[in-house]
């Protein structure tokens, strides 16, 4: 069938190489990434909360896990991951309320959901830091 429609003189897909990805598209898909990944986040902050509530040995465990660089590391990912899910959900809002279709909002409601979920992830973390 590739060679009839190659024939027929249509236009083959660009592969994914040649292929620019519009920031849209790259949102949208760190937008399903991120909720995927929220699941397996939030399993690791239920095992902290249970191992609070199980006393301070398993408390003292699940401190060291998180505390550790690796475990800084997932916890950076997971709060950054939430906080781009939420920016990506306030875009959506604003797409509900009927604004923002037009290619320059879209593509600028999408470059403020990457810039924003960057910023405020680092800021959070500065913040959480010094309150430290």
């Amino acid at each position: 069938m590739a060679n009839t429609e190659a024939k027929a003189g249509r236009p083959l897909s660009p592969h994914l190489q040649v292929y620019r990805w519009p920031v849209t598209m790259l949102v949208s898909i760190l937008h399903r990434i991120t909720g995927g990944a929220l699941y397996f986040g939030t399993l690791l902050i239920a095992a902290w909360l249970i191992a609070a509530a199980a006393g301070p040995g398993p408390f003292a465990v699940a401190d060291m896990v998180f505390g550790s660089l690796l475990g800084r590391l997932v916890l950076f990912g997971y709060s950054w991951a939430l906080i781009h899910h939420m920016l990506g959900g306030l875009r959506h809002l604003v797409w509900d309320m009927g604004r923002g279709f037009g290619p320059k909002e879209r593509d600028l409601l999408a470059r403020l959901n990457i810039i924003g979920s960057v910023a405020l992830t680092i800021l959070v973390w500065v913040v959480a830091l010094v309150l430290r």
